[in-house]
């Protein structure tokens, strides 16, 4: 569905690192964990095409100027890296937006038994944090989180409220341990104990090296890409990734917004 948007909040989080809540209308509470959002930042022509962010969280609070009596919202996460969300993080309470949502595949929640592990790096850890809420109502859930330095970790507060167990791994050491978060994740993985599956979202190498694990240690993964949209809906073709069947006789592209955001990581061709 295409809406008007209000800010409600719009804070900054971390140095570059913004969180936003929206109003949004009560059918949007549907939206699946992995979904994503379309914002058109100005109702000027430049900047022309909507910028594409994953949902962090959405629900309602109590108002009197509602008919219900209650206020849906949504909230994104995102990182101030151009001229888009530059204007994205100057909007305050009261600013309007323009919103197409929600679109994309979400994530599948897996089966029962099975520990489920979160693995996120930067504004990646956006769609990771819906996705807790809804595993943990009846799953053991563990938090990998990544950056290049403690201004990099994200919300990992919000997800601790939750019941998630966080492990944190930074580039320079200022946040937990030093190095790859996949590295704290494979040392856990090779532990053993119940069946795991695998949840992913951040930057490609990060995701690349997830998947690999995964089939290495033999672990359902799914993962959530990032990539430059123009639509949203798969019209324009310019987020197509290759699927693991392609060659240069039988092509094989997914849209990114269209066939995800969310893949399973054995759909993919990571070369």
């Amino acid at each position: 569905m295409q809406f008007q948007s209000q800010v409600l909040t719009n804070t900054e989080v971390s140095p570059g690192y913004y969180r936003m809540r929206m109003t949004a209308p009560p059918a949007l509470v549907e939206s699946e964990a992995g979904q994503f959002v379309m914002v058109k930042i100005s109702s000027a022509i430049d900047p022309l095409l909507r910028r594409p962010f994953g949902i962090y969280d959405m629900g309602s609070f109590a108002t009197p100027y509602s008919d219900s009596g209650r206020q849906t919202f949504i909230e994104i996460l995102y990182k101030v890296v151009g001229r888009g969300t530059g204007m994205l993080a100057d909007l305050h309470q009261g600013d309007h937006l323009d919103i197409i949502a929600p679109l994309g595949k979400g994530f599948d929640f897996g089966e029962a038994g099975e520990e489920k592990i979160l693995v996120g790096g930067g504004v990646g850890l956006a769609p990771l944090y819906l996705l807790a809420k809804e595993l943990v109502k009846s799953h053991k859930v563990r938090l990998f989180a990544g950056g290049r330095s403690k201004e990099d970790v994200l919300c990992i507060t919000e997800f601790e409220r939750l019941g998630v167990e966080t492990y944190v791994a930074t580039d320079d050491g200022t946040l937990g341990d030093r190095g790859l978060v996949t590295q704290v994740m494979m040392k856990h993985l090779a532990s053993g104990g119940a069946p795991k599956r695998l949840y992913a979202c951040g930057p490609f190498p990060m995701l690349r090296a997830v998947a690999g694990i995964a089939e290495e240690m033999r672990v359902p993964c799914q993962v959530s890409l990032e990539a430059y949209m123009a639509c949203g809906m798969g019209a324009c073709l310019g987020c197509v990734v290759k699927g693991v069947n392609h060659s240069a006789e039988t092509p094989d592209f997914r849209c990114v917004c269209k066939d995800g955001p969310v893949f399973e990581s054995t759909d993919l061709s990571w070369e």
